[in-house]
């Protein structure tokens, strides 16, 4: 198993595959709070490689395979370190980083410190923590720590996912005997300190090709007028609609976001 050592207690478990075609850019994953290299190595990942493209995935400390100092609080400024890091370790090249949820805002502060990046992909990232989407975020750590990521999963997932993913998932949902997570797990360490991401990004220093994809289904974080508000301020950029996905898209359309990041990839 591939380990980047950060020290004697920290490590990051990541999956890194060479571009093969001649000046083909590398797509670096940045997975959701609770994500893991699973949702990019199942389809999408492997797509892109062949088509010659590189890829890099990796875990946050706190998610599979990936260790921490349990005394560490592993913040956001944390989860942006070992990205700059794990970018400078590994050196892909001319990397796209690519990220879901907030792990698009993790690969724009990467960016913005300093990593390098020949293009961004921001995946259902684009918000403003208004009183909604700031009680959904205080709540997930309460319900996880009273059943799990299980618990959450069923209360969510329906509102978050388009309706054809739903309908399949529903199948192995609500089977009950819910576990509290414990508060030294790493997903439970990383919901407790998402609440101190900055969200307020300075979007016209962007000065890279940015891809802005959105699906429409998703009923948790998506506010429309928000991102067009937000889009508008992006220098470089182009964007897709999705009607047909919500909020996981990695999950819910893999062969899409292939083909869609494989376009990007190609008009670097």
């Amino acid at each position: 198993m591939p380990l980047l050592r950060l020290d004697d207690d920290n490590s990051l478990y990541f999956e890194y595959t060479e571009a093969q075609a001649p000046d083909a850019p590398t797509f670096v994953f940045v997975n959701a709070l609770t994500g893991n290299t699973g949702a990019w190595e199942s389809v999408v990942a492997p797509k892109l490689r062949e088509g010659g493209f590189g890829t890099l995935s990796y875990n946050f400390r706190g998610q599979d395979g990936s260790h921490f100092d349990s005394s560490l609080n592993l913040t956001p400024a944390l989860i942006v370190d070992d990205l700059k890091f794990l970018l400078a370790e590994i050196r892909p090249n001319k990397p796209v980083l690519a990220g879901l949820s907030i792990g698009g805002l993790f690969a724009a502060r990467a960016y913005l410190e300093g990593a390098d990046a020949s293009g961004l992909v921001l995946m259902n990232t684009l918000r403003e923590i208004g009183p909604r989407i700031s009680w959904i975020n205080d709540a997930m750590p309460v319900i996880v720590a009273q059943g799990g990521v299980p618990l959450f999963l069923d209360a969510i997932l329906p509102l978050l996912v388009n309706q054809d993913f739903a309908e399949k998932a529903r199948a192995g949902a609500l089977k009950g005997q819910y576990e509290p997570l414990s508060a030294s797990h790493g997903h439970a360490n990383l919901m407790r300190h998402a609440s101190l991401a900055d969200w307020e990004l300075p979007y016209e220093k962007f000065a890279l090709p940015t891809l802005v994809i959105t699906g429409l289904q998703d009923r948790v974080f998506l506010d429309r007028g928000v991102v067009e508000r937000l889009y508008q301020r992006l220098p470089d950029a182009r964007r897709e609609e999705w009607e047909d996905a919500g909020h996981l898209l990695p999950q819910e359309r893999p062969e899409k976001l292939a083909e869609s990041l494989a376009r990007f990839g190609r008009g670097l």
